[in-house]
């Protein structure tokens, strides 16, 4: 997958696609409008990061491009690729277990932190995307 030249977009399917991991210095783009609320992405080669109303939704280390990015009550799910392994940090339910799969593989039950956060590596390669699903228990 290439990356989101245009920062941040909506899908047909009613989804968000972000990121931009082939920028050398950072980018960002603020007051994105979806669904009534207001998004913000910065991203380039080292982070990609997205905010909703001013709150933490999703990070990577370094920078991803993300696609088809859903997030329900009780699941998240979206494709992420970029040039090299990848630790993306999504905020969800505080103290809670979720089941996260990758590629439809079970990967694991994770437990959030207090804050919400939850931390997960991915084996990323240029041109191939990775699926991903984080479903609370």
């Amino acid at each position: 997958m290439a990356a989101v030249k245009e920062l941040l977009k909506t899908e047909t399917d009613g989804t968000l696609s972000f990121g931009d991991y082939t920028l050398s210095s950072k980018t960002k783009l603020d007051g994105f409008e979806f669904q009534g609320d207001i998004y913000k992405v910065k991203t380039f080669a080292e982070i990609t990061k997205l905010e909703k109303n001013g709150m933490f939704v999703y990070e990577s280390v370094p920078g991803t491009a993300v696609e088809n990015f859903k997030a329900d009550e009780g699941t998240v799910s979206f494709r992420v690729s970029g040039m090299k392994d990848a630790q993306f940090t999504l905020e969800l339910e505080a103290d809670s277990e979720y089941e996260v799969y990758m590629d439809d593989m079970n990967v694991g039950d994770m437990k959030t932190n207090l804050s919400g956060k939850l931390s997960v590596s991915a084996e990323l390669e240029p041109d191939r995307c990775v699926d991903v699903r984080v479903v609370r228990k």
